[in-house]
């Protein structure tokens, strides 16, 4: 009976601290002290770990430790596996005697000393020397053995810099970690950045406190940070926060719905750089809107003649469509048609409210500190959150409190869908006045924009036939889009897409769609039309490398009687392999699953050789069977003399002893120049050309996958030619966990956009997520490396190369189909605009008309 209790309050206290413990485990030294734990259960979280992240991996560790079976003692293992796993705060949350139970004073002291880092991250990360301050964070206690073996590996691997964010989000997982990290920073020489962590400007005063920790053990383990920088953290989010005082959390289900995706991207809280990174967002207005506005002036909202006279109808009150290309201010309009809505609402006496809804998290962030705060902070309160956001209070109660609220769109629907639950508070539509939805041309579908626009529609069938009757009507909000492009649907002649057009405005359920008529000059002034071009490459060369994998690939295929329909190397083959994989592991058919995972490396690698170097191919399949080698052998933690005891069944010593057989040669094919990809001669000329003509030239490469966005960036890094020419470079990826690649959080996103703002970069490598939305600089040069989606994807990487005299250019293999699809695009764009045009020009009645017909057929 006691022991059930136990077993109940262990487990409430997961329940209670799920979010905390997420932050505070890491998976692979928790899992490795846990026997207990099923061989099933044990390699599901470990591949989620792999393929999804950390804290995907802690919540399924969680879940299986929840399921059970559970035997006697198991919480004692699970606490002892937290300890002993170096994940020391996370047992302190579940320990049911409640000992270690840190206070919530504790709790706000801890995520100070995590905003803090949080502040000077990007310092830290350029000026540590990582391997050093690890080794000391050692001897200190904080890290243990295997937290150094983890560092000094993406040290070695992936540079300082990335060895720097992989110590910094070990250390906001430990206990007490921030004085000790502080004498750490002046034990290895760098007390600047101990000076700047500590608030202490001259370094005196911190220097005495360091030498007296350094002396007192007891002081060194318990003593938190400089007191009056804390206290001016606490004052500045007291200041920031309306909502400190609240209690209850912001729904669950908002960070559990974000969309996964490199177009929606969403951010866990495995790193450092992704910690408390909503501190910014979940206030009425940012720290560095407030040092703005007192630094300068409030700017002053004032529309262009082409902006005001595609917002003329929306000022009036009407649902509309605006299409404008990037770079000519389509937020800026937002935002003033935002003020004037609110404006006259106050005027009226009428409750007015805005929801912008945005489809990628960093938008949310980037629309409030760069539009929404600093031209409506002074009159209305103004927040922006997303589902990564941990506020204090509810999704409802920040609708109350705010005039604008800037958040994903999936957070709106999860609180409508909540509102329509007896048990649930959230909200309807009828709580907002507009809603402005960025991005529109996603609207269609079963997307979460036209989730949302079918309540609206619903609703405004529903009001007809109160009106009928006599009765009340439900108030609805007007409705705003904004789109650069919004596309044909894949439409192959005029009609068709015409149909796209005027179904995407019936979703939206706009009056119009504006796009600029009178004043295009003025537009055409401010938004450069790049010269395009297109580079193709011979792809008629010997590839004996990628012979060489596909040989290799068939040996696996034949070994496990597994027979593909498509070509090695393409998607439709990777999409076959995925799903062999997921049919396999469900009837429990590890022969066929292992096979089919491996097979999916070799197309990964087929798919690198065609995109960058051999090289980098052969280092994707060594480093996967390194892995492999290490997981399936083991080592006796008593006896290091002891012989390593092989865990390879006969389909891993099958599948390890092949590329072992093949491993030399494929080494010697990728040393050989002659065999090199064409492209990336092709793509060398091209930068060297528009790098060399330009004073200070700007630039974005576009690539396909993450993979090939950080071999590119490695290819360049490896190149002196590059460096003497001045390109600095850096590659920017999605930070949602569908790849098997480590996403980049939001922060690492935003570090990076900054320093190409700033000039300490100047060339992007970046897959699709720098194609919508994101605020990025002009460029002079915006390539597509073989990649070619569709026509909205053109518009907006094109809209990128806005600087003077850019270019634009495609490179392509000749036989990839890249360049047929390119023109296809090219032609497709041209019908949207004719579309769009006879749309505008079609009599009001008719255009109603046509617009009702996709609803009339359903």
């Amino acid at each position: 009976m006691a022991g059930e209790l136990r077993d109940e309050r262990f487990l409430y206290m997961i329940s209670c601290f799920r979010p905390r413990l997420k932050q505070f485990i890491r998976v692979q030294p928790v899992l490795d002290r846990l026997p207990s734990l099923s061989a099933e259960d044990r390699e599901k979280v470990r591949a989620t770990a792999l393929q999804r992240g950390e804290v995907e991996g802690a919540e399924e560790l969680l879940r299986a430790v929840e399921r059970g079976p559970r035997g006697c003692g198991w919480f004692h293992e699970f606490l002892q596996a937290l300890e002993h796993g170096g994940c020391g705060m996370a047992a302190c949350y579940v320990n049911p005697s409640l000992s270690q139970l840190p206070s919530p004073a504790e709790e706000a002291d801890h995520d100070l000393c995590v905003h803090l880092v949080q502040l000077l991250h990007s310092t830290l990360v350029d000026s540590m020397r990582t391997v050093q301050v690890a080794e000391k964070c050692l001897q200190m206690g904080i890290f243990q053995d295997e937290d150094l073996d983890g560092i000094h590996t993406v040290t070695e691997n992936r540079g300082n810099r990335e060895g720097a964010r992989e110590l910094l989000s070990r250390l906001v997982q430990k206990k007490d970690w921030f004085s000790r990290f502080l004498i750490a920073l002046r034990e290895t020489q760098h007390g600047s950045l101990a000076d700047d962590l500590s608030g202490n400007i001259g370094g005196t005063k911190d220097k005495q406190n360091g030498m007296k920790n350094s002396t007192n053990k007891e002081t060194e383990v318990t003593s938190q940070p400089d007191y009056a920088i804390l206290e001016d953290l606490k004052q500045q989010e007291n200041m920031n926060d309306n909502f400190s005082s609240e209690n209850n959390l912001l729904e669950t289900s908002i960070g559990k719905n974000s969309v996964v995706s490199e177009s929606d991207v969403s951010i866990g809280f495995g790193s450092v750089s992704n910690l408390n990174e909503n501190l910014g967002q979940s206030c009425t207005s940012s720290d560095s809107d407030e040092e703005e506005s007192r630094a300068s002036p409030e700017p002053d909202l004032v529309l262009r003649d082409y902006q005001m006279e595609v917002a003329k109808p929306a000022l009036n009150g009407e649902n509309i469509i605006i299409c404008l290309p990037t770079g000519s201010g389509k937020t800026r309009v937002a935002v003033y048609i935002t003020k004037d809505h609110l404006d006259k609402k106050k005027r009226a006496s009428e409750p007015g409210k805005v929801i912008v809804l945005v489809n990628k998290v960093p938008l949310v962030e980037q629309h409030l500190r760069k539009e929404f705060s600093p031209f409506l902070k002074r009159w209305y309160h103004v927040i922006g959150l997303s589902g990564d956001s941990q506020l204090k209070i509810s999704f409802p109660e920040v609708v109350r409190r705010n005039d604008v609220i800037i958040c994903t769109a999936q957070i709106l629907e999860n609180s409508l869908l909540n509102a329509d639950k007896e048990d649930e508070e959230g909200v309807r539509l009828s709580d907002f006045s507009l809603i402005i939805i960025d991005e529109c041309h996603h609207t269609q579908k079963e997307g979460v924009y036209n989730n949302i626009m079918r309540r609206y529609l619903k609703e405004k069938k529903k009001n007809r036939k109160l009106a009928k009757e006599n009765k009340p009507l439900i108030p609805q909000p007007q409705i705003l889009g904004l789109t650069a492009s919004p596309g044909v649907g894949g439409a192959t002649s005029y009609s068709k897409a015409e149909e796209h057009i005027l179904k995407i405005c019936a979703n939206l359920d706009a009056c119009s769609i504006m796009t600029v008529e009178e004043r295009a000059s003025q537009l055409k002034n401010q938004v450069k039309e790049p010269f395009k071009k297109t580079v193709i490459a011979d792809d008629k060369k010997k590839d004996p490398f990628r012979e060489r994998i596909t040989e290799i690939m068939t040996e696996i295929q034949n070994y496990c009687q597994l027979h593909p329909k498509s070509e090695f190397g393409t998607q439709p083959y990777e999409q076959w392999v995925i799903r062999e994989e997921k049919k396999a592991a469900k009837e429990e058919k590890r022969k066929e699953r292992v096979c089919a995972e491996h097979l999916k490396k070799y197309n990964d690698a087929l798919q690198i050789n065609d995109a960058i170097r051999m090289v980098d191919a052969y280092n994707h399949l060594n480093n996967f069977y390194k892995d492999e080698k290490s997981k399936k052998t083991e080592r006796s933690d008593d006896d290091d003399d002891a012989p390593a005891v092989s865990k390879q069944d006969e389909t891993d010593l099958f599948l390890i002893g092949l590329f072992h057989a093949k491993k030399k040669q494929l080494k010697e094919l990728a040393r050989m120049p002659e065999y090199e990809n064409e492209k990336l001669t092709q793509l060398r000329n091209t930068l060297m050309e528009e790098f060399t003509k330009t004073e200070a030239p700007r630039g974005i490469i576009f690539t396909k996958t993450r993979l090939s966005a950080f071999a590119l960036f490695q290819w360049i890094k490896d190149n002196p030619k590059f460096e003497e020419v001045g390109i600095k470079a850096h590659y920017l990826i999605g930070a949602g966990h569908s790849s098997e690649t480590k996403p980049m959080t939001q922060n690492e996103q935003r570090e990076v956009i900054d320093k190409f703002r700033g000039g300490n970069l100047n060339l992007l490598i970046a897959t699709t997520v720098a194609e919508e939305g994101l605020d990025i600089k002009e460029c002079n040069i915006v390539i597509r490396y073989g990649l070619v989606t569709n026509e909205i994807a053109m518009v907006q990487a094109r809209g990128r190369a806005r600087a003077d005299d850019s270019t634009y250019a495609l490179v392509a293999s000749s036989g990839s189909g890249a360049v047929e699809r390119e023109y296809v695009n090219i032609f497709r764009e041209k019908m949207m605009y004719k579309a769009i045009q006879h749309v505008q020009k079609m009599p009001q009645e008719e255009y109603l008309k046509k617009k009702s017909l996709p609803y009339k057929r359903k």
